[in-house]
Protein backbone atom coordinates (compact mmCIF):
# COMPACT_ATOMS: atom_id res chain seq x y z
CA UNK A 1 0.00 0.00 0.00
CA UNK A 2 2.87 2.42 0.81
CA UNK A 3 4.25 1.82 -2.66
CA UNK A 4 0.89 2.66 -4.22
CA UNK A 5 0.66 5.87 -2.18
CA UNK A 6 4.14 6.95 -3.17
CA UNK A 7 3.40 6.32 -6.83
CA UNK A 8 0.22 8.40 -6.58
CA UNK A 9 1.93 11.25 -4.77
CA UNK A 10 4.87 11.28 -7.16
CA UNK A 11 2.56 11.54 -10.13
CA UNK A 12 0.60 14.33 -8.48
CA UNK A 13 3.85 16.20 -7.77
CA UNK A 14 4.53 16.44 -11.49
CA UNK A 15 1.87 19.20 -11.45
CA UNK A 16 -0.33 17.58 -14.08
CA UNK A 17 -2.01 14.21 -13.57
CA UNK A 18 -3.44 12.42 -16.60
CA UNK A 19 -6.68 10.56 -15.96
CA UNK A 20 -6.84 6.94 -16.99
CA UNK A 21 -9.89 5.15 -18.36
CA UNK A 22 -13.34 5.77 -16.99
CA UNK A 23 -14.57 2.83 -14.88
CA UNK A 24 -14.80 -0.39 -16.86
CA UNK A 25 -17.95 -2.09 -15.55
CA UNK A 26 -18.25 -5.82 -16.14
CA UNK A 27 -21.97 -5.28 -16.79
CA UNK A 28 -21.51 -2.51 -19.35
CA UNK A 29 -24.42 -4.03 -21.31
CA UNK A 30 -26.77 -2.87 -18.50
CA UNK A 31 -25.28 0.65 -18.29
CA UNK A 32 -25.26 1.64 -21.94
CA UNK A 33 -26.59 5.17 -21.44
CA UNK A 34 -23.53 5.88 -19.27
CA UNK A 35 -21.10 4.99 -22.05
CA UNK A 36 -23.18 6.57 -24.83
CA UNK A 37 -25.75 9.35 -24.22
CA UNK A 38 -27.44 8.39 -27.50
CA UNK A 39 -28.71 5.23 -25.76
CA UNK A 40 -30.93 7.22 -23.37
CA UNK A 41 -34.57 6.15 -23.82
CA UNK A 42 -33.76 4.16 -26.96
CA UNK A 43 -35.94 1.20 -25.94
CA UNK A 44 -39.01 3.30 -25.05
CA UNK A 45 -38.75 2.45 -21.35
CA UNK A 46 -38.09 4.26 -18.12
CA UNK A 47 -34.76 2.79 -17.05
CA UNK A 48 -33.24 3.24 -13.61
CA UNK A 49 -29.97 1.38 -13.15
CA UNK A 50 -27.40 1.22 -10.40
CA UNK A 51 -24.06 -0.50 -10.28
CA UNK A 52 -21.49 -1.03 -7.54
CA UNK A 53 -18.07 -2.42 -8.40
CA UNK A 54 -15.30 -3.52 -6.02
CA UNK A 55 -12.10 -4.04 -8.00
CA UNK A 56 -8.85 -5.75 -6.96
CA UNK A 57 -10.49 -7.05 -3.78
CA UNK A 58 -8.11 -7.83 -0.96
CA UNK A 59 -5.87 -4.81 -1.55
CA UNK A 60 -5.92 -1.72 0.65
CA UNK A 61 -7.15 1.33 -1.22
CA UNK A 62 -8.51 -0.81 -4.08
CA UNK A 63 -10.89 0.92 -6.52
CA UNK A 64 -14.58 1.11 -5.63
CA UNK A 65 -17.12 2.60 -8.03
CA UNK A 66 -20.79 3.45 -7.63
CA UNK A 67 -22.99 4.53 -10.53
CA UNK A 68 -26.68 5.47 -10.73
CA UNK A 69 -28.33 6.32 -14.06
CA UNK A 70 -31.88 7.10 -15.14
CA UNK A 71 -33.32 7.78 -18.60
CA UNK A 72 -36.74 7.84 -20.23
CA UNK A 73 -38.46 8.86 -23.48
CA UNK A 74 -40.60 12.00 -23.39
CA UNK A 75 -43.84 10.35 -24.45
CA UNK A 76 -45.94 13.41 -23.57
CA UNK A 77 -43.95 15.45 -26.11
CA UNK A 78 -42.76 13.02 -28.76
CA UNK A 79 -41.37 9.48 -28.67
CA UNK A 80 -38.39 10.80 -30.62
CA UNK A 81 -37.00 12.63 -27.60
CA UNK A 82 -35.43 11.28 -24.41
CA UNK A 83 -33.64 12.65 -21.37
CA UNK A 84 -31.49 11.20 -18.63
CA UNK A 85 -29.32 11.92 -15.62
CA UNK A 86 -26.67 10.15 -13.61
CA UNK A 87 -24.20 10.22 -10.75
CA UNK A 88 -20.89 8.38 -10.39
CA UNK A 89 -18.48 8.15 -7.48
CA UNK A 90 -15.11 6.49 -8.13
CA UNK A 91 -12.52 6.08 -5.37
CA UNK A 92 -9.03 4.53 -5.44
CA UNK A 93 -6.51 4.99 -2.67
CA UNK A 94 -6.26 8.67 -1.72
CA UNK A 95 -8.00 9.80 -4.92
CA UNK A 96 -11.71 10.08 -5.61
CA UNK A 97 -13.71 11.61 -8.43
CA UNK A 98 -17.38 12.30 -8.93
CA UNK A 99 -19.38 12.84 -12.08
CA UNK A 100 -22.84 14.41 -12.23
CA UNK A 101 -24.59 14.76 -15.56
CA UNK A 102 -27.79 15.39 -17.49
CA UNK A 103 -28.27 14.20 -21.06
CA UNK A 104 -30.56 14.43 -24.06
CA UNK A 105 -31.11 12.07 -27.00
CA UNK A 106 -33.00 12.32 -30.30
CA UNK A 107 -34.25 9.10 -31.96
CA UNK A 108 -35.17 9.14 -35.66
CA UNK A 109 -36.84 6.14 -37.40
CA UNK A 110 -35.02 5.29 -40.64
CA UNK A 111 -34.44 2.36 -43.00
CA UNK A 112 -36.78 -0.18 -44.56
CA UNK A 113 -40.29 0.31 -43.14
CA UNK A 114 -38.60 2.55 -40.58
CA UNK A 115 -37.50 -0.47 -38.57
CA UNK A 116 -34.15 1.14 -37.88
CA UNK A 117 -33.50 3.94 -35.42
CA UNK A 118 -30.74 6.54 -35.64
CA UNK A 119 -29.97 8.16 -32.30
CA UNK A 120 -27.79 11.12 -31.37
CA UNK A 121 -27.13 12.26 -27.83
CA UNK A 122 -25.23 14.85 -25.82
CA UNK A 123 -24.41 15.25 -22.16
CA UNK A 124 -23.52 18.14 -19.85
CA UNK A 125 -21.18 17.05 -17.08
CA UNK A 126 -19.70 18.39 -13.86
CA UNK A 127 -16.59 16.50 -12.75
CA UNK A 128 -15.16 16.79 -9.24
CA UNK A 129 -11.73 15.52 -8.20
CA UNK A 130 -10.35 15.12 -4.66
CA UNK A 131 -7.05 14.06 -3.16
CA UNK A 132 -6.76 13.32 0.57
CA UNK A 133 -3.29 14.58 1.46
CA UNK A 134 -3.82 13.85 5.15
CA UNK A 135 -3.19 10.20 4.38
CA UNK A 136 0.33 10.87 3.05
CA UNK A 137 3.34 10.37 5.30
CA UNK A 138 6.49 11.92 3.80
CA UNK A 139 9.88 12.91 5.16
CA UNK A 140 9.80 16.09 3.11
CA UNK A 141 7.02 17.74 5.10
CA UNK A 142 7.91 21.20 3.78
CA UNK A 143 7.63 20.23 0.13
CA UNK A 144 4.68 22.19 -1.27
CA UNK A 145 4.30 19.66 -4.06
CA UNK A 146 2.84 17.22 -1.51
CA UNK A 147 -0.57 18.30 -0.14
CA UNK A 148 -0.91 17.60 3.57
CA UNK A 149 -4.68 18.12 3.67
CA UNK A 150 -7.67 17.36 1.50
CA UNK A 151 -7.64 19.27 -1.79
CA UNK A 152 -10.37 19.26 -4.41
CA UNK A 153 -11.65 21.02 -7.49
CA UNK A 154 -14.20 20.74 -10.27
CA UNK A 155 -14.59 21.45 -13.98
CA UNK A 156 -17.23 21.46 -16.71
CA UNK A 157 -17.16 18.65 -19.25
CA UNK A 158 -19.27 17.20 -22.06
CA UNK A 159 -19.90 13.85 -23.77
CA UNK A 160 -21.62 12.98 -27.06
CA UNK A 161 -22.52 9.92 -29.10
CA UNK A 162 -24.41 8.33 -31.99
CA UNK A 163 -26.10 4.94 -32.28
CA UNK A 164 -28.00 2.89 -34.82
CA UNK A 165 -30.51 0.24 -33.69
CA UNK A 166 -32.24 -2.30 -35.92
CA UNK A 167 -35.46 -3.43 -34.22
CA UNK A 168 -34.66 -5.60 -31.21
CA UNK A 169 -31.95 -7.48 -33.08
CA UNK A 170 -28.69 -5.50 -33.22
CA UNK A 171 -27.14 -2.10 -32.57
CA UNK A 172 -23.86 -0.27 -33.02
CA UNK A 173 -22.73 3.00 -31.48
CA UNK A 174 -19.82 5.41 -31.08
CA UNK A 175 -19.27 7.99 -28.38
CA UNK A 176 -16.69 10.39 -27.00
CA UNK A 177 -16.28 11.23 -23.32
CA UNK A 178 -14.46 14.31 -22.00
CA UNK A 179 -14.86 16.30 -25.20
CA UNK A 180 -13.48 19.43 -23.54
CA UNK A 181 -10.47 17.58 -22.06
CA UNK A 182 -10.90 19.63 -18.88
CA UNK A 183 -8.18 20.45 -16.35
CA UNK A 184 -9.22 20.32 -12.70
CA UNK A 185 -7.23 22.61 -10.41
CA UNK A 186 -6.88 21.17 -6.90
CA UNK A 187 -6.89 23.28 -3.73
CA UNK A 188 -7.10 27.01 -3.13
CA UNK A 189 -3.51 27.68 -4.18
CA UNK A 190 -3.97 25.76 -7.49
CA UNK A 191 -0.51 24.17 -7.14
CA UNK A 192 -1.70 20.80 -8.43
CA UNK A 193 -4.01 20.00 -11.30
CA UNK A 194 -5.50 16.99 -13.03
CA UNK A 195 -5.84 16.80 -16.79
CA UNK A 196 -8.55 14.51 -18.20
CA UNK A 197 -8.01 13.20 -21.72
CA UNK A 198 -10.77 12.40 -24.18
CA UNK A 199 -11.85 8.74 -24.33
CA UNK A 200 -13.47 7.16 -27.39
CA UNK A 201 -15.91 4.23 -27.29
CA UNK A 202 -17.31 1.77 -29.81
CA UNK A 203 -20.22 -0.43 -28.72
CA UNK A 204 -22.32 -3.06 -30.42
CA UNK A 205 -24.57 -6.00 -29.76
CA UNK A 206 -26.60 -8.76 -31.38
CA UNK A 207 -29.51 -10.84 -30.08
CA UNK A 208 -29.79 -14.36 -31.52
CA UNK A 209 -33.27 -15.89 -31.14
CA UNK A 210 -33.69 -19.65 -30.90
CA UNK A 211 -36.58 -21.73 -32.21
CA UNK A 212 -38.10 -21.62 -28.75
CA UNK A 213 -38.71 -17.86 -28.60
CA UNK A 214 -38.35 -17.83 -24.85
CA UNK A 215 -34.60 -18.30 -25.22
CA UNK A 216 -32.00 -16.09 -26.86
CA UNK A 217 -28.28 -15.37 -26.82
CA UNK A 218 -27.62 -11.69 -26.10
CA UNK A 219 -24.13 -10.44 -26.97
CA UNK A 220 -22.52 -7.08 -26.23
CA UNK A 221 -19.11 -5.60 -26.96
CA UNK A 222 -17.34 -2.39 -25.99
CA UNK A 223 -13.95 -1.00 -27.04
CA UNK A 224 -12.43 2.08 -25.40
CA UNK A 225 -9.25 3.99 -26.24
CA UNK A 226 -7.44 7.29 -25.76
CA UNK A 227 -5.16 6.39 -28.72
CA UNK A 228 -2.40 5.55 -26.27
CA UNK A 229 -3.89 2.32 -24.93
CA UNK A 230 -6.98 0.28 -25.71
CA UNK A 231 -9.28 -2.18 -23.92
CA UNK A 232 -12.06 -4.33 -25.31
CA UNK A 233 -14.74 -6.31 -23.43
CA UNK A 234 -17.14 -8.93 -24.80
CA UNK A 235 -20.18 -10.35 -23.00
CA UNK A 236 -22.50 -13.21 -23.96
CA UNK A 237 -25.64 -14.01 -21.95
CA UNK A 238 -28.01 -16.92 -22.41
CA UNK A 239 -31.44 -15.52 -21.55
CA UNK A 240 -34.78 -17.06 -20.66
CA UNK A 241 -37.66 -14.65 -21.19
CA UNK A 242 -40.84 -15.95 -19.58
CA UNK A 243 -44.18 -14.18 -19.34
CA UNK A 244 -43.48 -12.87 -15.83
CA UNK A 245 -39.74 -13.13 -15.28
CA UNK A 246 -36.42 -13.31 -17.07
CA UNK A 247 -33.28 -15.19 -16.12
CA UNK A 248 -29.79 -15.02 -17.57
CA UNK A 249 -26.32 -16.43 -17.13
CA UNK A 250 -23.23 -15.66 -19.12
CA UNK A 251 -19.53 -14.99 -19.47
CA UNK A 252 -17.32 -12.00 -20.25
CA UNK A 253 -13.85 -11.76 -21.72
CA UNK A 254 -11.38 -8.92 -22.04
CA UNK A 255 -8.26 -9.92 -24.03
CA UNK A 256 -5.06 -9.75 -21.93
CA UNK A 257 -7.08 -8.35 -18.98
CA UNK A 258 -9.72 -10.64 -17.50
CA UNK A 259 -12.41 -13.30 -17.76
CA UNK A 260 -15.59 -13.53 -15.71
CA UNK A 261 -19.07 -14.87 -15.24
CA UNK A 262 -22.40 -13.14 -14.57
CA UNK A 263 -25.97 -14.09 -13.76
CA UNK A 264 -29.19 -12.34 -12.80
CA UNK A 265 -32.94 -12.12 -13.07
CA UNK A 266 -35.74 -9.68 -13.91
CA UNK A 267 -39.07 -9.94 -12.08
CA UNK A 268 -41.93 -7.53 -12.86
CA UNK A 269 -39.50 -4.90 -14.14
CA UNK A 270 -37.03 -5.19 -11.24
CA UNK A 271 -33.68 -6.61 -12.25
CA UNK A 272 -30.74 -7.70 -10.13
CA UNK A 273 -27.46 -9.23 -11.22
CA UNK A 274 -24.05 -10.24 -9.96
CA UNK A 275 -20.72 -10.78 -11.70
CA UNK A 276 -17.18 -11.76 -10.80
CA UNK A 277 -14.28 -10.73 -13.04
CA UNK A 278 -10.92 -12.51 -12.66
CA UNK A 279 -7.75 -10.80 -13.87
CA UNK A 280 -5.60 -13.01 -16.07
CA UNK A 281 -2.28 -11.43 -15.16
CA UNK A 282 -0.53 -9.68 -12.31
CA UNK A 283 -3.26 -9.31 -9.69
CA UNK A 284 -4.33 -12.93 -9.29
CA UNK A 285 -7.57 -14.82 -9.79
CA UNK A 286 -8.68 -14.47 -6.16
CA UNK A 287 -8.33 -10.65 -6.20
CA UNK A 288 -10.86 -9.92 -8.92
CA UNK A 289 -13.84 -7.62 -9.25
CA UNK A 290 -17.18 -8.18 -7.54
CA UNK A 291 -20.02 -6.23 -9.14
CA UNK A 292 -23.73 -5.86 -8.43
CA UNK A 293 -26.30 -4.25 -10.71
CA UNK A 294 -29.80 -3.32 -9.61
CA UNK A 295 -32.46 -1.61 -11.68
CA UNK A 296 -36.06 -0.98 -12.58
CA UNK A 297 -37.68 -0.78 -16.01
CA UNK A 298 -41.18 0.35 -17.03
CA UNK A 299 -42.79 0.62 -20.46
CA UNK A 300 -43.53 4.29 -21.23
CA UNK A 301 -45.59 3.62 -24.38
CA UNK A 302 -49.01 4.81 -23.27
CA UNK A 303 -50.51 3.59 -26.50
CA UNK A 304 -50.20 0.01 -25.25
CA UNK A 305 -52.03 0.63 -22.02
CA UNK A 306 -55.53 -0.72 -21.88
CA UNK A 307 -55.08 -2.72 -25.08
CA UNK A 308 -57.03 -5.98 -25.22
CA UNK A 309 -58.57 -5.46 -21.79
CA UNK A 310 -62.06 -6.21 -23.18
CA UNK A 311 -62.89 -9.00 -25.60
CA UNK A 312 -66.08 -10.09 -27.31
CA UNK A 313 -67.25 -13.56 -26.27
CA UNK A 314 -67.47 -14.46 -29.93
CA UNK A 315 -63.64 -14.40 -30.18
CA UNK A 316 -62.79 -16.16 -26.91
Amino acid sequence: MKRLIWIAVTVLATVQLKAQYDPAFTNSWALQSFYNPAAAGVDGHLNIQGGYSMQMTGYDGAPKTMLVTADLPLTFWSPKHAVGAGFMNDAVGLFSNKKIYVQYALHLPIGWQKKGKLSVGARFVIVSEKFDGSGVDTDESNDKAFPTSEVSGFAIDADAGVRFTWMDVWYVGASMMHITSPTVELGDDKVNEMGIDAIYYLTGGYKLRFRDRRYCLDTHGIVRTDFQSVRGDMTARLMYEGSKNKLYGGVMYSPTVSVGFLFGMNFHGVNIGYSYEMYTGGVGLQNGTHEIVLGYQMDMNKGKRGKNLHKSVRYL
